[in-house]
């Protein structure tokens, strides 16, 4: 079946009019244990512009969106966790075709039931941000996820106003975990207060000083969504030796491990599409992980993050999303929705 959809044939600059394009692409039908879903909503994370930048010239478009919630059109014959009108949310996988298209091929073990008491726009802002939050937070740091199994124990987040740290306050507090993030704006201090955060430590003043004076001498684990060059040196001292740091953002150049030796830290990787990446048998651990973030957002534990919606799905309107992503500046997620009208 035909579908519309918005790709690129090689990475450009968003001034320039091929940086993403409207197309029709042919869609399978699904086999094995995909699933076809009829796309009502996608968000735009740094990881779509990331990618955006550095594709080498191809012949067959590719397709971005890690972020979507949609309706089940048709299963493959092996699926059994969702059935046909089932409305679905998930990331899907950044080696196959992604969300940026009417209608795509996803595997039924990275989906689940969205949110029934949240609109599309707030389902397609959670999959991705809520899959890095939790891997980061019960994986990586090795937190127990339920309700206050964390007392007495605390996590830094750095740059908690962000996609991944507006969801990850607000997991690590459910968890019972003590939060303490990051913020340099005022309307991005009351944004991680709002979402939970105990602490609030501003990036631009010295980190250490200000947890001191906040009564914390070090904190039980790290949580860096922003620039591991910059922050791991600066995180180490804070943390209490045999702890564990997580980071998500690549280095750019060779981190200083030896940093790490004296208080015996572990540090960890976070990137939430190694599992199927690799075709791990882990894989099913995410829709196992995006079912339970949907009874805690219908139970109104977690709040939406998305704070824009754009209308209609097009390259002019993805160009806008991606422009403002591109800034950094973002409070939460940005959504677009349905219909594709390119």
């Amino acid at each position: 079946m035909e579908a519309k959809a918005v790709g690129l044939y090689q990475g450009l600059p968003l001034s320039e009019p091929q940086a993403l394009q409207d197309l029709t692409i042919n869609v399978p039908q699904p086999t094995g244990r995909d699933i076809l879903v009829a796309v009502q909503a996608v968000s735009v994370n740094p990881i779509d512009t990331k990618q955006r930048q550095v594709q080498a010239k191809t012949a067959t478009p590719r397709i971005l969106g890690f972020d979507a919630v949609g309706q089940v059109l048709a299963v493959g014959e092996r699926v059994t966790s969702v059935m046909t009108d089932d409305v679905v949310y998930y990331a899907g996988a950044v080696d196959r075709p992604g969300s940026d298209a009417q209608y795509q091929l996803v595997d039924e073990r990275l989906v689940a039931l969205a949110p029934k008491k949240w609109a599309a726009t707030e389902s397609a802002g959670l999959p991705l941000t809520a899959l890095t939050a939790w891997e980061g937070l019960f994986e990586k740091l090795g937190w127990t996820p339920e309700k206050d199994a964390n007392c007495g124990h605390s996590v830094l987040i750095v740059n908690g106003a962000g996609g991944v740290g507006s969801i990850a306050i607000q997991l690590a507090k459910w968890a019972g975990l003590t939060v303490v993030t990051t913020a340099g704006r005022p309307e991005t201090t009351t944004w991680v207060k709002n979402l939970g955060a105990d602490i609030v430590l501003d990036y631009h003043d010295d980190l250490g000083t200000q947890l001191a004076d906040a009564g914390i001498k070090q904190v039980d684990s790290a949580l860096l969504l922003h620039s591991t060059d910059l922050y791991l040196p600066l995180v180490v001292p804070l943390m209490r030796p045999l702890s564990t740091i997580a980071a998500v953002v690549t280095n750019a150049k060779p981190l200083p491990m030896d940093l790490l030796k004296p208080k015996s830290l572990n540090f960890a990787w976070e990137f939430m599409f190694t599992k199927a990446n690799y075709q791990l048998s882990e894989m099913a651990t995410q829709g196992m992980m995006l079912a339970r973030v949907a009874a805690l957002a219908d139970a109104g534990i977690i709040k939406p993050t998305t704070q824009r919606v754009l209308t209609g799905i097009s390259a002019q309107t993805l160009k806008q999303a991606h422009e403002i992503v591109e800034t950094g500046q973002m409070l939460g997620k940005l959504v677009l929705t349905a219909s594709f009208n390119g």
